[in-house]
């Protein structure tokens, strides 16, 4: 039977963790290694909800995409969100590894999976960072041709609204139909002018300011904005098909708790 160890080792041949960005705190990082694992639950965030949901269907293992410890955590108690929450993993043995800016950058990653989704072809990197200790190339973002070249930038808002299921998609049109695309899951408006030098006419991506949607349209640049998770939850179903494919003898899982937090009208 797997084990947690295990686990880790293969999530660090897919995203290696040592292509992490220096802020980032991804890697295994609630548990013991030597825990037998039956059960993985595959997530974007480790939340309260998605703790007690891993220990009611009995999960030894929570695989997620945002590190449930992010900053430097001073104590363990019930009296802050985080300690709550790593308290519910620790006291029921939930380990949990977080794969996060690694898996952005990684093939087959986050942003592969986003420009997937929105099927996009001939499929190449927005930035690459450098290559992997297997020589693998990564870096975050994606570029794409899109589908159905010439749509409006409003028509192409409403086909990723649709295809990501996001609440909404804020867009400015940047005078240029959609052709080439460039997507970044997540937060990755400081790409914009990468978009632009790639030869992108359209970035889809999250988290947007103001200030850039007004320095896209004045670049030409149709800006997408279509929510964190609906662009980064993308991941998580491939992925645990890619967990259940290694590990035959473990069921995996998808949370069905964890969901976008807002709502819009």
């Amino acid at each position: 039977m797997a084990k947690v160890a295990d686990i880790f080792r293969f999530m660090d041949q897919i995203a290696p963790f040592e292509t992490q960005e220096d802020f980032d705190n991804a890697g295994f990082l609630v548990g013991r290694g030597d825990r037998a694992v039956q059960k993985i639950l595959v997530v974007l965030d480790i939340t309260g909800e998605v703790a007690a949901e891993a220990v009611r269907l009995g999960a030894e293992l929570i695989v997620a995409h945002h590190p449930v410890i992010f900053n430097p955590v001073k104590s363990v108690t019930d009296g802050t969100l985080t300690g709550s929450i790593l308290l519910e993993l620790i006291e029921h043995k939930v380990a949990a590894i977080c794969a996060h800016t690694n898996l952005d950058a990684a093939h087959g990653g986050v942003n592969g999976c986003l420009a997937r989704a929105l099927e996009l072809s001939e499929i190449g990197q927005l930035c690459q960072a450098g290559e992997d200790g297997q020589g693998r190339p990564y870096g975050i973002g994606r570029t794409g041709t899109v589908h159905r070249p010439g749509l409006t930038a409003g028509e192409y808002a409403a086909f990723v609204k649709e295809r990501l299921k996001s609440a909404c998609v804020r867009f400015v049109d940047g005078g240029r139909p959609v052709q080439r695309v460039a997507v970044g899951g997540g937060a990755c408006g400081s790409m914009i002018e990468d978009a632009v030098a790639r030869g992108c006419d359209t970035f889809v991506t999250a988290d947007l300011k103001y200030n850039q949607f007004l320095d896209a349209k004045a670049l030409g640049l149709n800006l997408l904005d279509a929510g964190h998770f609906p662009t980064e939850n993308v991941v998580c179903a491939p992925l645990a098909g890619r967990l259940a494919k290694a590990f035959p003898e473990t069921e995996v899982l998808l949370s069905e708790v964890h969901r976008e937090v807002y709502k819009s009208v």
